[in-house]
């Protein structure tokens, strides 16, 4: 392992993960990052529990997408696992798939028939909360060393940071966005209907939990329908 190469290429991807616009843009890129930069890997992805449902939320390869796609089927695996228990290890390593894995007597024969040969994963950690495994995948036996290890841990690290910072800006985007909503539409119902500040807000209130809909799409609406909303 040339960490040297490693150290230059994992601060190149630190810059290249905060410029991303969007979760889902950093998801991606963590997974290609991982294939890039890790020896031995030719596929990763980033699987999450949905409900207690395999979610595969980034993939570079095929591979990626195929073992999550068995683990959910099969409800078993690493990624699975490691997902899924709050007492799992953060990282795990398996040297080679192709020997039984009385763990998972349902997902590795089908792994290595896929052509799984090692696999390892890392959680995606930061600030309390979990993101996911960001799983790594070789066709060949044995792929993963010490070193490879040490370097998924290290940038599964990073990418748990940069994750977590996307997250944050999107929810205060997202924030941001329903504020100006909600308040163009307070507007539209205080000029059209003559409405104090504090009563076209209890207007679109009781919209909102007599519909049952999210007050951001009651607003949303407002703004949308001529003339206002006269609904009370």
């Amino acid at each position: 392992m040339d960490w040297e190469r490693f150290a230059e290429r994992l601060a190149i991807l630190a810059r290249e993960l905060l410029e991303q616009d969007s979760v889902q843009a950093t998801l991606d890129r963590i997974a290609s990052a991982a294939v890039e930069i890790v020896d031995g890997c030719e596929a990763a992805g980033v699987l999450a529990l949905r409900k207690q449902e395999a979610v595969t939320l980034a993939a570079c390869g095929d591979l990626a997408v195929e073992s999550d796609r068995l683990q959910g089927r099969f409800r078993q695996g690493p990624c699975f696992d490691a997902a899924r228990r709050e007492d799992a290890e953060r990282a795990y390593r398996i040297m080679d798939m192709t020997r039984p894995q009385p763990a998972w007597p349902k997902y590795a024969p089908a792994a290595s028939r896929l052509g799984v040969g090692s696999m390892m994963g890392f959680l995606l950690y930061a600030r309390g909360e979990d993101f996911g495994a960001l799983n790594m995948y070789s066709r060949q036996p044995g792929a993963f060393t010490e070193a490879s290890e040490t370097a998924g841990w290290v940038l599964a690290s990073h990418c748990a940071v940069a994750l977590a910072s996307a997250s944050t800006e999107e929810q205060l985007s997202h924030a941001l966005e329903t504020r100006h909503a909600i308040g163009e539409a307070m507007g539209i119902l205080m000029e059209r209907h003559r409405l104090s500040e504090d009563d076209a807000f209890d207007a679109l209130r009781r919209i909102s939990q007599h519909h049952n809909i999210k007050l951001r799409d009651v607003a949303q609406r407002v703004r949308r329908t001529p003339g206002g909303s006269r609904e009370r």
